[in-house]
């Protein structure tokens, strides 16, 4: 029997995409109880003898000795503790995770060299893919048992985790669903997650991941197998970070309103399977425990999902990506960072290790400004996908569940074309991004990418190598002006055409085509 309450959240209330109950605020001290009177009262967490017959059962998700700001743990009031149960056991190396992204590591390699790939599909004939089976990694930075660091995954399953569960102990997982909902039972209770809405994961904390098919009604969350319906597979990105937890950014001159708000942030209330563990017909529930990039294994007889009552700051949570209030400027451009919903930092002071920006509908009134990408380099690594619409870029062939690559300090930007256009368009308020939802993972560090993503990907899509190849300097179209703003300035001005040095070859092929493409010369002050 599963113990839940129907949906409370802002708005209209929404029982046939989401039947769930949630409480809001982000990084809140939530109170939750399925029963209620299974919270301890008189100010204690450890009761000597717990309501109803229940374990209390402690988790941290940072050291003891924290700032009373940054200390995140959660009390949970359960039937059965979390240490119940058998043996673990290695998981053979089946499936492409890594967590570890130095040098050293042979399955994976830096490259400044820029990569698009289209989407993760399931394998032909496969009809069993859970969501942990279909867990693939693209690439990352550091390592897990370093606690510094991040993985970027990208996933597609086409079945439901049937008495299985999950526990990433490398890190928390951030969920970035492109096609399928998700329906996520975790320790803390249960979330809906849909494209256009992210799930937050901490480390440590077990969940199972189901589809929720598009013509059902209610979230079926019977224990009872099923056959897989492959005509539902679930695909989405994953961002994992290592030894950093999610926040939100800071506001600084924006003050208190802008980004995304903290009452947005929806969290789950408590709810339980209840299970008769010693008269139960069913299989055992097998567990999968990720650490270091390895999997292990236990099985036990009884539900993991069976917390009664809990409290503390620990917990996965939601976010509706719509609900994001985007920032605009009346010239220049804005950073991809003020469009940050969540950063983690580093340990570097005041450095982020990754900022998760959203690209959605927005107003553009800029004057006299380029207003798309202008050509840039950078120190942070990016790497792009698509939710939802039709990429607008020109450099790239990227779609809806792809991603796109760039290492930090590579140059990008976009065509010449795109450029020329931008340069001569007629510039007047419009709202842009109309049916689109993009994001970026904003890397502060160089990331290595995985043999998966650099060669067995099923879709890696190449690079334009002739894309370059018309661009033009338009420089010495305005000679004349230039000299004139030279003479004006008492500066010598510019000689043109540029004599040939003395002992170049005039059949060079470079000189060649300077000699007949005057836009491509170089030129002295002289």
């Amino acid at each position: 029997m599963l113990v839940k309450e129907p949906y409370e959240g802002f708005g209209e209330p929404e029982p046939e995409a989401d039947p769930y109950k949630y409480q809001a605020g982000f990084g809140n001290h939530h109170v939750t109880e399925a029963i209620p009177g299974a919270l301890p009262r008189n100010g204690t967490n450890l009761p000597q003898k717990s309501r109803y017959g229940l374990y209390a059962e402690h988790l941290n998700g940072t050291s003891f000795i924290s700032s009373r700001e940054s200390v995140s743990n959660v009390w949970m009031y359960r039937q059965r503790p979390a240490a119940a149960h058998s043996p673990l056991k290695q998981v053979k190396r089946l499936f492409p995770i890594e967590a570890c992204f130095l040098a050293t590591n042979p399955n994976v390699a830096f490259t400044p060299l820029a990569h698009t790939w289209g989407p993760v599909t399931v394998p032909e004939g496969k009809k069993n893919i859970t969501f942990v089976q279909g867990l693939n990694t693209v690439g990352g930075h550091g390592d897990a048992t370093l606690k510094e660091g991040l993985a970027v995954h990208q996933y597609a399953f086409n079945a439901d985790m049937h008495r299985e569960a999950f526990v990433d102990n490398d890190g928390d997982l951030l969920l970035v669903p492109q096609c399928g909902s998700l329906d996520i039972k975790t320790e803390l209770g249960n979330l809906c997650v849909k494209p256009g809405v992210v799930a937050v994961i901490p480390a440590g904390i077990r969940f199972s991941v189901s589809i929720i098919a598009p013509d059902v009604t209610g979230l079926d969350n019977s224990n009872d197998l099923k056959e897989p319906d492959l005509n539902r597979p679930a695909t989405g990105y994953a961002l994992e970070v290592f030894g950093s937890h999610y926040e939100l950014p800071d506001l600084g001159v924006l003050g208190a309103n802008g980004l995304a708000h903290v009452r947005d942030f929806e969290y789950p209330v408590a709810a339980f399977d209840a299970e008769a563990a010693n008269l139960s017909p069913l299989a055992p529930w097998e567990i999968t425990v990720k650490l270091s990039g390895r999997l292990f294994s236990y099985s036990q007889p009884h539900t993991p999902f069976d917390v009664v009552a809990w409290h503390g700051k620990y917990a996965p949570f939601r976010y509706e990506l719509s609900r994001f209030s985007h920032l605009t400027a009346n010239t220049d451009q804005l950073d991809p960072t003020a469009f940050c919903v969540l950063r983690a930092l580093s340990k570097w002071p005041g450095v982020s290790l990754v900022d998760f920006c959203i690209f959605g509908e927005k107003w553009v009134v800029a004057q006299d400004t380029l207003r798309i990408p202008y050509y840039h380099r950078t120190m942070a690594t990016e790497i792009c996908g698509i939710i939802e619409g039709e990429y607008p870029g020109s450099v790239r062939p990227l779609e809806a569940g792809g991603l796109s690559f760039e290492q930090s300090y590579m140059p990008h930007g976009e065509t010449y074309e795109a450029h020329m256009r931008a340069t001569e368009a007629t510039q007047a308020p419009v709202k842009v991004s109309r049916d689109y939802l993009a994001f970026m993972f904003h890397i502060s560090s160089h990331v290595a990418l995985t043999q998966w993503a650099t060669g067995k990907h099923p879709d890696i899509r190449p690079e334009r190598p002739k894309l370059w190849d018309n661009l033009q300097s338009h420089f010495l179209d305005h000679i004349d002006e230039i000299n004139s703003q030279l003479l004006r300035a008492g500066m010598p001005g510019l000689e043109y055409p540029q004599p040939i040095p003395d002992g170049v070859l005039l059949s060079s092929p470079s000189i060649e085509k300077a000699s007949s493409t005057p836009d491509n010369m170089t030129v002295d002050l002289v």
